[in-house]
């Protein structure tokens, strides 16, 4: 199309994973470092200035893990939950980043895991979320896995809305997404325009739609991780991602975590186990009572989304608060097992 640029990406992930067992268990605690776009430094620098505090974590994740091995399995039911961006960057991505890819919601991605719930005649209507939710698709934003300057494309990327107030008024967009709906983002001429998401991942791939950053923003003068906690009389304070499942239509889930810690009467009483939520899309962001502040807000993300056949991998960053969800549905997975 006429654009020649040269770009430099720069991305790093280091982890780490303990193994444990128990008198009558097994079980693993990762690191919940996320992956950032940045380099060497991540390792190196204090926390103040932008690299992770990896002594910290490493002398902690063995006394977490053994008190893992010996919490009590959770008892299955209707809990508040506090989710840490650790684990809710994931839940972001499954169902809201990949349900709000108009490729999808337009059913052109429909046979590897594909299509959406949030199809477009409910643009400007569908109540995603509570009216504390608000999301954007962002391939700027500093140490995003997904922020380039040009897209594949040579679209120079942008931030733009895709959730506001709790209602669904966006979609990520390549240039042919764009252009069979202008009215989602018209250029001077009135003609659709991509705002900024096509990627290929390698010179052996045409270029598809793919995720932005896409986050959900804090609350500018909103409440710390303990004042959520705070709040709650009975509930699970959830930290770090491990498994999840959701349909193809991004609809119906369920997640798991390192490490689900019991709340009760505004305090955390130690480690429960055997623990996942379960909720569908709308209901789960629906019960959003409170999302933290700025000081809360994190950056997580991941290297290996797949879109598409012939298969293609991106690395993609979903930033989010420390947030407050009320009755969310807990089952005790040991028990879910045996049936």
């Amino acid at each position: 199309a006429g654009t020649t640029t040269t770009q430099q990406r720069i991305r790093i992930h280091p982890t780490f994973e303990a193994m444990g067992a128990g008198a009558d268990t097994f079980d693993s605690m990762a690191s919940i470092a996320p992956p950032v776009g940045r380099g060497w430094e991540y390792l190196t620098d204090p926390a103040s200035s932008g690299g992770y505090d990896w002594d910290a974590e490493l002398d902690q994740v063995p006394e977490l893990l053994a008190e893992k091995l010996k919490a009590p399995s959770v008892e299955a039911g209707s809990y508040d939950l506090v989710i840490h961006p650790s684990n809710l960057w994931l839940t972001i991505h499954e169902s809201i980043g990949h349900a709000t890819e108009l490729d999808r919601a337009l059913g052109y991605e429909a046979n590897y895991a594909g299509t959406s719930f949030a199809t477009y005649d409910k643009l400007g209507t569908l109540q995603y979320g509570s009216a504390v939710m608000n999301v954007t698709g962002d391939r700027t934003v500093e140490h995003g896995l997904a922020t380039v300057g040009y897209d594949d494309e040579g679209v120079q990327t942008q931030a733009w809305d895709i959730v506001r107030d709790g209602v669904l008024v966006g979609y990520q967009l390549d240039r042919s997404m764009g252009h069979m709906k202008p009215e989602l983002n018209p250029g001077p001429t009135g003609a659709g325009r991509s705002n900024g998401c096509a990627y290929a991942d390698s010179p052996g791939h045409v270029p598809i739609q793919r995720m932005a950053n896409v986050s959900l923003q804090a609350a500018p003068d909103g409440p710390s991780t303990e004042e959520l906690v705070g709040r709650v009389e009975r509930g699970l304070y959830v930290v770090g991602d491990k498994s999840w499942s959701i349909d193809m239509q991004r609809f119906n889930f369920q997640f798991t975590g390192q490490r689900f810690y019991k709340i009760a009467d505004g305090e955390l009483v130690g480690q429960v186990r055997d623990v996942a939520y379960q909720a569908t899309t709308t209901d789960f962001w629906g019960s959003m009572e409170a999302v933290g502040g700025p000081q809360t807000w994190e950056l997580g993300g991941a290297f290996n989304c797949g879109k598409a056949q012939p298969g293609q991998v991106a690395a993609v960053s979903h930033g989010c608060p420390t947030s407050l969800f009320r009755g969310v549905r807990i089952l005790n997975t040991l028990d879910e097992a045996g049936h």
